[in-house]
């Protein structure tokens, strides 16, 4: 049964970023990158991660509110791929690995520069 979430889950993240690069003509999701999807056991709610390339907190919230009005266009054109019963509810969740990945490269680069003075002294 795993296998078969894992299949779902990997088809709806590449359907849903498909969607919404060819059907959803909203300006505020220009900038919004699906990176997963987690499915419940019985396929009924589908929890989609994604990322921005910005770290505007206003910016952040106009995109979960582009999200949510894009959810039932996004559902119906699901339905029409995916070769399943019935089609998950959408629930959209900001994606923080990208952001962690940040502060960790940047806190290297910190670590980085200090051993430089030091080896330079």
């Amino acid at each position: 049964m795993k296998h078969r979430i894992g299949r779902v889950e990997g088809e709806i993240l590449r359907e849903l970023t498909k969607i919404l690069q060819k059907n959803i003509r909203d300006p505020r999701l220009s900038e919004v990158t699906i990176t997963a999807v987690e499915c419940m056991n019985d396929l009924s709610y589908a929890t989609v991660y994604y990322s921005l390339l910005t770290e505007d907190a206003n910016k952040e919230k106009e995109v979960q509110e582009g999200l949510e009005k894009a959810k039932g266009m996004m559902r119906h054109l699901l339905g029409q791929t995916l070769t399943v019963y019935k089609v998950p509810e959408l629930i959209f969740k900001r994606d923080n690995s990208v952001k962690y990945g940040s502060k960790i490269d940047r806190l290297i680069a910190e670590v980085k520069k200090q051993d430089a003075e030091r080896a330079s002294k």
